[in-house]
């Protein structure tokens, strides 16, 4: 798994075209379930508007909806917000309370994308690494370097369990530091040491 950009905060972008209002709500989602719930939110704050259109992706999931507006005109202007700004693991809604004017299919694409996009260049972003879970063992002359070494690499998720042979201690670490981590326990221990992969998941 590779690192991506995300959202730090929800990020909020209003934009009045002709006569109606295009309100973007963004945010970080890590699952859809958490996808959808922040949607439900957003349409239980406004209830009376007009649409509620929104996108996410997570990773390779994605999903879109044009909540009522003609089929393309919505749903996927605003997913293409999110893939054009490198962003993922990020949710989208955006409602519209209709003013009376018609669009046309091209002018409700440039208002949902264009709103979406704008609501997500000037909100907050952080990059995020994924993170490696690991089973570390060594033995009980060697605990001083173990805890070194995760003190050193702020491994988080600690879970220490005594054995016949010595330590063991599963935790995580952004997957680009578990080589490195790796190194640390090889020099300290002399190679006396296990450590093992059972899975990955993102931070």
């Amino acid at each position: 798994m590779k690192a991506f950009v995300t959202l730090r905060d929800v990020a909020v972008h209003q934009e009045l075209i002709k006569d109606s209002v295009f309100r973007a709500h963004a945010a970080r989602a890590d699952n859809p379930e958490q996808a959808l719930e922040f949607l439900r939110d957003v349409q239980t704050r406004h209830q009376d508007a007009s649409h509620l259109c929104w996108a996410y992706k997570i990773g390779e999931q994605y999903r879109f909806s044009d909540g009522g507006e003609p089929g393309g005109t919505a749903g996927q202007p605003i997913l293409r917000a999110i893939e054009g700004q490198g962003l993922d693991h990020v949710v989208v809604g955006v409602i519209r309370y209709f003013g009376g004017t018609k669009l046309g299919a091209g002018g409700l694409m440039r208002a949902y994308g264009g709103t979406a996009a704008e609501a997500l260049r000037t909100a907050g972003k952080q990059t995020e690494s994924p993170r490696a879970a690991f089973v570390a063992e060594v033995s009980f002359e060697h605990m001083g370097v173990l805890y070194h070494a995760l003190d050193a690499f702020s491994a988080q998720e600690r879970q220490e369990e005594y054995t016949a042979q010595g330590l063991r201690v599963r935790a995580s670490l952004p997957a680009d530091e578990i080589e490195p981590f790796r190194t640390m326990l090889r020099d300290g221990t002399k190679g006396r040491f296990g450590l093992m992969m059972p899975e990955t998941a993102a931070s």
